[in-house]
């Protein structure tokens, strides 16, 4: 949660956000960011909870604060006894301006994502990764053997291919998913899990016939991943 200032023609960093000087990280009450599992920032590890987001400004050099202090207006009751890390962050600079404050996630992945703090003509990067793994393979594992239910194979299949896990399994919930609906993305996935596993010829032979349902589908970016296969393993 956090308040969007705008440059409205003023210096920012350096001018009305002045280096060296702890920051609320953006206008009215201090930023205050929520993590709902445990997470890394940059490389960093900080616990699940709420708390204040501060920053050091400098001109080559950021320092992001983690503070126990997550409800505060601005910066003036911060303590740095609170703070629950520091570290190092380098600022890159634009050749165009941004108005309006703004914190944005991109780069998103299923362990990691960038958070980019963006004012003026200045990105603030922080990587954040969550581990993700250890959290689902034991729930993926107990919804695959239970008795009966109607089993997401696909799903299962693509994270484990996704993540390096176990692709002997992974091999056999593709085949149990392609058995209720032999769908070209599912035939594709077949194929990648078995070039994976070193079986070229049976690989080449799925993702021939996931060619074939996607020429069908009229599904041409399934067409090109198929084709671009079939040539990585000729």
């Amino acid at each position: 949660m956090y308040s969007r200032p705008g440059v409205k023609d003023r210096t920012i960093f350096g001018g009305l956000v002045p280096y060296g000087e702890v920051w609320r990280t953006g206008a009215n009450a201090a930023t205050k960011i929520t993590f709902s599992t445990p997470v890394k920032l940059n490389g960093v590890d900080i616990a699940a909870g709420t708390y204040g987001l501060f920053t050091i400004p400098g001109d080559d050099e950021w320092t992001i604060i983690i503070n126990k202090g997550s409800d505060q207006w601005g910066a003036y009751q911060y303590d740095e006894k609170k703070d629950l890390v520091r570290f190092k962050t380098k600022p890159v600079e634009l050749g165009f301006s941004i108005e309006t404050f703004t914190i944005e996630f991109n780069h998103v992945r299923d362990e990691s994502a960038l958070m980019n703090l963006m004012w003026d003509k200045t990105i603030v990067p922080i990587r954040l990764e969550v581990e993700l793994t250890s959290k689902l393979v034991p729930q993926i594992e107990a919804t695959m053997s239970a008795e009966g239910g109607d089993k997401p194979y696909y799903q299962a299949a693509m994270f484990y291919y996704d993540h390096d896990q176990d692709l002997q399994k992974a091999s056999k919930w593709i085949d149990a998913a392609i058995a209720k609906n032999d769908a070209h993305y599912m035939e594709y996935l077949k194929a990648k899990i078995l070039a994976k596993l070193g079986n070229k010829t049976e690989a080449i032979a799925a993702a021939k016939h996931s060619k074939e349902l996607a020429i069908k589908a009229k599904d041409s970016g399934y067409i090109k991943l198929n084709d671009d296969l079939i040539t990585s393993l000729q």
